[in-house]
């Protein structure tokens, strides 16, 4: 046998102690003294801080994190992220979205007044009329789909989602060829801005059920509604749910508000019937105040023919 074989099996090799090191921050017990850990509250304090506000604002603004309009953009766009976003009150409350009215300006720079739609979700058991409108816009994974009918938390949320992109994508793909509808600056999950037609005071433009314009006035708006559903029909869109209520009268002219629910009238089944109630309820309005207008059928007929229905 090796003489090693018969060492002592509980032998162990004496371990070599370490030096203790010591900074000037810690004490000599491995506790950090006073005046570390007072610097590292701090630290911790100057990390969770927000940067403040200039002007009082209440946001930086979200460009940078938001999906955005069509160029060219309108000169009045403040795409720059240092420039804030102040609220100055609601414009709007409705069933499924309400309407603020925001600043959006750089600190010491010029701004421009915008309309923040902000869509509600998961406090509302489901939209008006939404069933109808959602045809056509099926999304492809099984387990939206199924939160969407069965109307869940996370269903409401995604339908909210829904609304604010169609009617974003929408405004944007009108504005484009020129459809009488306002700028859409950008969107961001719920929340979509638009341009805000209005005065720059902050009064908003009146509904055309609002105004008393004269007889002349009528006239001219009812050829600029017929033009404006042309144009959503040229791009095989209807508005869906269009009335004398959801169409300001900016500088004397016809502008359309609140697309969500816009119409594909080719992929809904019942698209040519959107067709018929728009140009029904804005011809109902008109004529009911002596404007002479076209027989119905006619005028549906030719919105069918340029949608690409006839």
């Amino acid at each position: 046998m090796r003489e090693h074989d018969f060492e002592d099996l509980n032998y162990q090799p004496a371990r070599r102690k370490r030096k203790p090191k010591f900074d000037d921050e810690r004490s000599r017990s491995g506790r950090m003294t006073e005046e570390e850990r007072g610097r590292l509250a701090r630290l911790r304090d100057e990390a969770y801080e927000q940067p403040e506000i200039p002007g009082g604002a209440d946001r930086y603004s979200t460009w940078g994190d938001a999906e955005h309009g069509p160029k060219p953009r309108p000169d009045w766009v403040r795409t720059e992220l240092a420039a804030v976003d102040t609220e100055l009150g609601v414009l709007k409350s409705g069933k499924e979205a309400d309407v603020h009215l925001i600043r959006r300006e750089l600190p010491d720079g010029p701004g421009a007044l915008l309309a923040a739609k902000r869509y509600r979700a998961s406090e509302h058991r489901m939209f008006h009329r939404d069933a109808g409108y959602l045809e056509g816009r099926r999304m492809r994974r099984s387990r939206e789909m199924r939160a969407i009918e069965n109307r869940t938390s996370f269903g409401r949320n995604l339908i909210a989602e829904q609304w604010a992109v169609a009617e974003f994508a929408s405004l944007s793909r009108l504005w484009t060829v020129g459809a009488p509808v306002p700028y859409p600056v950008q969107r961001g999950g719920t929340e979509v801005l638009l341009e805000f037609l209005g005065s720059e005071d902050g009064t908003a433009a009146p509904r055309l059920a609002q105004i008393r314009p004269s007889d002349a006035d009528l006239d001219d708006l009812w050829a600029q509604a017929v033009e404006a559903m042309k144009a959503l029909a040229a791009e095989g869109l209807a508005h869906g749910d269009l009335s004398a209520y959801n169409v300001l009268v900016h500088d004397g002219r016809l502008m359309l508000i609140d697309l969500p629910q816009v119409v594909d009238v080719v992929a809904n089944p019942a698209g040519g019937e959107f067709l018929a109630r728009d140009a029904r309820n804005l011809a109902k309005w008109f004529s009911g105040r002596g404007v002479s207008i076209p027989p119905e059928a006619d005028l549906v007929a030719e919105l069918r023919e340029v949608a690409g229905l006839a």
